[in-house]
């Protein structure tokens, strides 16, 4: 609109792009501000908005009984520009939505830069945005500038807590042994665009898991020195720190054997397996599911060619890892996203305390819409917490920042789950054939609950929202 202010964001993640898109689908001009190319970062290997660093995968598409199938969901229905253009170059991954990285980056990228009511800026804001922006959203995730993370904590006087995120490798497809590994989905499942035997499947038998376990537990890791002591995000840990929890962990995360039959050997169950998924649309590219790691480099090549298959892989990528920051969301924000100390600063994605690519597209499309929405001079409700999306932002904007027995705060990156959904009273025991619902089929009914009264009361938001916006 001639004469309107633009919002500025900064950054140009999965958030800062979401939270792009949806305000200029609104009316109102925006700025996004991306300082790569001209300051990379620890992680980001290319100049393209909405890069993917760690893996390919935004989780699982099931929108009657997972949380996350639930928010892609709600996400589509508000028409969020990530879930479009995932959708889009979608590669197969069973049950998962797993995308072609740089296709879906570059598409992310078109539709903004083609988008007349959005201008990309390539510079980095160093230090807190100029007074004169009086509608900012920081959407500049784990990988915040120095200069701009200096600025905020003078704002607040809060240190931002911090958590390790670990990048997995991505091995050559053709160097790896089909004659040893498979493909197959656990339990043949077939995902959006997937078959049903979309993952590689490397099989161990007992002796080759302990050999791999000792071979982790005494290999050479990298130090990050004045970072240690950091803890780690439970669903992110690296493959050595979970070995350290015990021998048998591994067999019970990523390596768990459940599910799959060894179509070379199908009379004997496999101890532990490893998997792989593509990661690019060519298949040309698979990425270890699960394996992020700090091992140095010349330690993962050897120790991951002992895995049956991998004995030759080639690497398009070994792992990596790199330092994730967050703010201290419940006490610093206000229910709308904005700095309390600041309401002008407006925080998207990673950075206030939700975890994972869909969560943080998420959070910058509520961004997006609140800063738009005060921009038109209306205002929004937050979307109920019985949506993902509203418990998602209550977990953000209410979790819980006491301490218990002089221990650490509680508030802690969070992927979506049912545990942050109000429960449903009343709910069915018993299923359609009059017996008593136990065990798992009790937890799918009540998902299946809880995802159905998401979506009525998603609908009538976002029908409110609507109607609002053609008053």
């Amino acid at each position: 609109m001639r004469g309107m202010e633009p919002v500025h964001i900064i950054g140009g993640g999965l958030a800062g792009s979401e939270a792009a898109w949806q305000i200029a689908q609104a009316g109102v001009p925006v700025i996004l501000h991306e300082m790569r190319p001209v300051r990379g970062t620890e992680a980001h290997k290319t100049e393209g908005l909405a890069e993917l660093v760690c893996s390919n995968s935004f989780r699982s598409d099931d929108a009657l009984s997972n949380a996350v199938g639930q928010l892609h969901w709600e996400m589509r229905r508000l028409g969020s520009l990530i879930m479009d253009k995932g959708d889009a170059h979608q590669v197969p991954a069973g049950g998962a939505l797993a995308v072609d990285r740089d296709g879906f980056s570059q598409a992310v990228t078109a539709a903004l830069e083609a988008h007349p009511l959005v201008t990309i800026d390539r510079a980095e804001i160093a230090g807190l945005p100029p007074a004169e922006w009086d509608s900012v959203i920081i959407a500049t995730g784990p990988l915040t500038s120095p200069a701009l993370a200096a600025g905020i904590q003078s704002l607040t006087g809060e240190d931002a807590l911090a958590f390790f995120d670990a990048i997995a490798p991505i091995v050559h497809f053709d160097s790896i042994d089909m004659g040893v590994a498979w493909f197959q989905s656990r339990y043949d499942k077939a995902g959006p665009g997937g078959t049903g035997a979309d993952y590689i499947n490397c099989p161990l038998d007992r002796d080759q898991y302990e050999a791999f376990i000792d071979a982790l537990l005494a290999a050479e890791t990298t130090e990050f020195k004045e970072w240690e002591g950091t803890p780690y995000f439970d669903g992110c840990l690296p493959i050595e720190v979970m070995a350290q929890r015990g021998r048998e962990t591994l067999r019970w995360g990523p390596m768990k054997p459940v599910g799959l039959t060894n179509k070379h050997n199908p009379t004997v169950k496999p101890y532990a397996v490893v998997q792989l998924r593509q990661d690019n649309a060519l298949g040309t590219l698979f990425n270890m599911t699960g394996f992020q790691t700090k091992l140095k480099y010349g330690e993962q090549a050897a120790i991951f060619r002992m895995i049956p298959g991998l004995q030759n892989a080639e690497f398009a990528r070994l792992g990596g890892i790199h330092r994730n920051t967050y703010l201290n969301s419940p006490k610093l924000l206000d229910a709308r996203l904005r700095l309390k100390a600041d309401p002008r600063l407006r925080f998207a994605g990673q950075i206030t305390g939700c975890e994972g690519y869909v969560e943080s597209a998420a959070i910058g499309l509520l961004a997006g819409r609140l800063a738009a929405a005060e921009r038109l001079g209306r205002e929004i409700e937050i979307p109920p917490a019985t949506t993902a999306l509203g418990a998602l932002v209550n977990h953000i904007t209410g979790g819980h920042i006491v301490t218990i027995d002089e221990g650490p705060r509680s508030f802690q990156p969070m992927n979506i789950n049912f545990g942050l959904f109000p429960p449903i009273e009343g709910q069915a025991t018993h299923g359609p054939d009059g017996k008593k619902l136990k065990g798992p089929a009790k937890s799918v009914a009540r998902k299946h609950a809880l995802t159905a009264r998401a979506k009525v009361e998603m609908e009538a938001w976002a029908g409110g929202e609507q109607a609002q916006a053609a008053e």
